[in-house]
């Protein structure tokens, strides 16, 4: 065997070996990276405050902040429950109402110019406006805030799902059309595998907005005198100037978003890994 039959095997064997390295940096960095920009800001925030002397009622430091939190855990963690019941309940009442919506549009075109000019009328109206009226006219406070946190995570799953459903390819619509195939057919098997990415993608968004309209409607239900999950919490503190407790809250509402992200991205993950092209890993 001569070195020319062995360059080639040579070369393939240090390209993947190179690739695995890289793939491996990667993993690493995926998480090393943002947990030292989380220690550092951390160590800058407790830094900032020590040597500038800042009183707690100001800027409470990290340390002051845990020890809210482990102290007012009891109160903390029932708060963080009911808001997370709120989120997921409004999430879920927009999975139902929007994928059911988008099917009627897609089905009828009467459905979608009666209907999407509204929907669109109650995206754009901000729920700050809406939500004193809503708590005036519902007596539940819980379903008052269930509400407002469902009007805000609605459209995106209305809007992304009639557009995947309208958007299965035209050569294989023909296709159904030659075979003879029923409407539920094309639904089923056309349709609904086009919309699955549109639906996801608007289903990691919708998370998010179902947190922030459970906040805001807490918030506003607060207000009025109602103690309702983190929001009011966050509120009863400042009123109170305990800003180790108003970030303590803070922090949690936050944690609640990153975790409420990660879920859905999981979902998307496991739902596309084996056959959509956006999910799919390519060697470089």
């Amino acid at each position: 065997m001569t070195i020319a039959d062995t360059t080639p095997v040579t070369t393939e064997d240090q390209e993947e070996l190179a690739r695995f390295r890289r793939e491996r940096v990667m993993k690493i960095a995926r998480w090393t990276l943002p947990s030292l920009v989380m220690i550092l800001t951390v160590l800058a925030w407790h830094l900032y405050v020590a040597i500038n002397e800042v009183p707690h009622y100001v800027l409470p430091g990290p340390g002051l902040v845990a020890q809210k939190m482990v102290e007012d855990w009891g109160i903390l963690w029932p708060a963080m429950i009911l808001t997370g019941r709120l989120t997921i309940l409004a999430l879920l009442f927009a999975v139902i109402g929007g994928v059911g919506l988008a099917v009627a549009f897609t089905q009828s075109k009467w459905a979608e110019l009666s209907f999407f000019p509204y929907a669109v009328i109650l995206q754009v109206t901000p729920v700050v406006a809406i939500a004193p009226l809503i708590q005036i006219y519902v007596d539940n406070a819980f379903v008052a805030a269930l509400l407002c946190a469902w009007i805000v995570a609605f459209f995106p799953i209305l809007s992304n799902t009639t557009i995947g459903l309208k958007s299965a390819d035209h050569n294989l619509s023909d296709l159904f059309t030659i075979y003879g195939a029923t409407r539920w057919q094309r639904l089923r098997y056309l349709a609904a595998p086009s919309a699955l990415p549109f639906f996801l993608g608007g289903l990691k968004i919708a998370g998010g907005l179902a947190l922030i309209g459970a906040v805001v409607a807490e918030f506003v239900i607060g207000r009025a005198g109602t103690g309702l999950g983190l929001a009011s919490t966050l509120l009863e503190a400042s009123y109170r100037f305990n800003f180790g407790r108003l970030y303590a809250a803070l922090i949690l509402i936050s944690v609640m978003g990153v975790v409420i992200f990660a879920l859905m991205s999981l979902i998307s993950h496991l739902a596309l890994f084996r056959w959509h092209e956006s999910a799919l890993k390519r060697e470089s």
